[in-house]
């Protein structure tokens, strides 16, 4: 099959396997569904909390907020630098380890809506993480610990423990 954005050929039977549940839908696309997968209170509630820890300035405000409203499994000092964007659906599906670091306007999904299905998937960041600044990580994404990856990458793939990525899409850099 040929790209539709530039002329190369493309085996999509190749492309790399995230770890998602996929929810075949019928009907419209399945964004305009959204509302059958999580609730309208839960949606505006978290929306309304990402918000203000995208711009609060203090780690353990945001921090807090992640654990005890959103769900989130965050560990010890970790850093979620401002503008962070974390899934506004499925936010209980993110765990990031101990001092890790998120870059700023880094966006972190655990879901995606598609034409004719929409996926699920945890994504999960290990302890001592570097992440650049414009990052997006895809759901169904496990970043290993001591992991570095560069600013404005697109994680759509695991990266193993110690691993220095970047690039779109993301590639070994070192």
């Amino acid at each position: 099959m040929t790209c539709a954005i530039c002329t190369h050929s493309w085996d999509w039977s190749k492309a790399p396997l995230r770890n998602v549940e996929r929810f075949p839908v019928e009907g419209p696309n399945a964004l305009w569904q959204v509302y059958h997968t999580v609730s309208r209170f839960k949606a505006i509630r978290n929306f309304v909390f990402i918000q203000v820890a995208r711009y609060c300035p203090s780690l353990p405000v945001k921090n807090w907020i992640y654990r005890h409203v959103l769900g989130m499994q965050v560990g010890r000092h970790c850093a979620f630098a401002l503008m962070v964007m974390v899934d506004v659906f499925f936010p209980e599906k993110i765990s990031v380890g101990d001092n890790s670091i998120i870059g700023y306007n880094t966006t972190i999904l655990t879901h995606e809506y598609l034409i004719k299905e929409y996926r699920l998937g945890e994504v999960r960041i290990g302890a001592n993480v570097m992440i650049g600044a414009n990052t997006t990580i895809l759901p169904g994404v496990t970043i290993g610990d001591g992991a570095v990856v560069a600013a404005g990458s697109v994680v759509h793939k695991d990266v193993p423990a110690g691993a220095f990525v970047g690039g779109n899409p993301i590639r070994d850099i070192r």
